[in-house]
């Protein structure tokens, strides 16, 4: 039994006293929401603030991104066992905003994952088609690029302690959301994709979150697909009350 994550992902928003006052209320929310792991992903800046008011709470905490080295010469950037000591348990590893502005690529994104699962953090990988290689029908083709050359470079156990989340960039902050069949066409190829290169068992053992303009309104008919077994929540976590509403749908 594959248990639901419910991430939400702040991208750059709220200040560390923002964070502080949202978790006052989103924890008496969800205080309840045992039948998920609920994550949310804050700003660098905003970690110890956000792992500070989830300290008594479930909820866990975790960042945007993260580098592929302990430590050195790389300005701006943090570093996998930086993001542990602060109390951070997950990281969105791949973001499409990540490949579309600043360079991702699925060889970093494989780099990014083992650094993240080293230092004992859950990554959240993210995979996902553009407007116009869907318009080209070529979804599928994308996607198993991007296993093939990230995921699939991962050793079994690797692959045991990851999440993977589907989110077709035109669905992503545009208002369109993928209808809950053509997300679940689309976990079912990625599964199999897992099921070719490290079989059926761990294929059936990974949980793979859909993301793509997730509202409260659309939240019971993904979670109705069994493919899908979670969700990454963009602008709708935000907000205290809607991100409690799709944690508890």
């Amino acid at each position: 039994m594959r248990k639901p994550v419910m991430a939400g992902n702040w991208k750059m928003y709220k200040t560390a006293a923002e964070s502080a006052s949202y978790f006052e209320k989103f924890a008496l929310f969800v205080a309840n929401a045992s039948h998920a792991e609920v994550v949310v992903c804050v700003p660098f800046v905003n970690l110890p603030a956000a792992v500070m008011a989830t300290r008594w709470t479930a909820i866990e905490i975790g960042a945007q991104d993260v580098f592929w080295l302990k430590e050195g010469a790389y300005t701006g950037e943090v570093s996998a066992p930086m993001l542990a000591a602060v109390g951070c348990r997950w990281v969105i590893i791949g973001h499409s905003e990540r490949r579309q502005y600043f360079g991702e690529t699925d060889e970093t994104v494989l780099k990014k994952t083992v650094a993240a699962l080293e230092a004992g953090l859950t990554p959240i990988v993210c995979v996902g088609e553009r407007l116009e290689e869907r318009e080209a029908r070529a979804t599928e083709a994308v996607l198993h690029a991007q296993c093939a050359n990230g995921i699939a470079g991962l050793e079994p156990e690797q692959l045991a302690r990851i999440v993977i989340a589907y989110e077709p960039v035109w669905a992503i902050g545009t208002g369109k959301t993928a209808t809950p069949e053509i997300a679940a066409d689309a976990h079912r190829f990625l599964r199999a994709q897992i099921g070719d290169r490290f079989g059926v068992d761990a294929a059936a053992a990974c949980r793979i979150l859909y993301g793509g303009s997730v509202k409260p309104d659309n939240i019971a008919d993904l979670m109705a697909q069994p493919e899908i077994d979670g969700v990454l929540v963009g602008g709708a976590s935000l907000d205290p009350a809607s991100f409690a509403a799709i944690v508890n749908f």
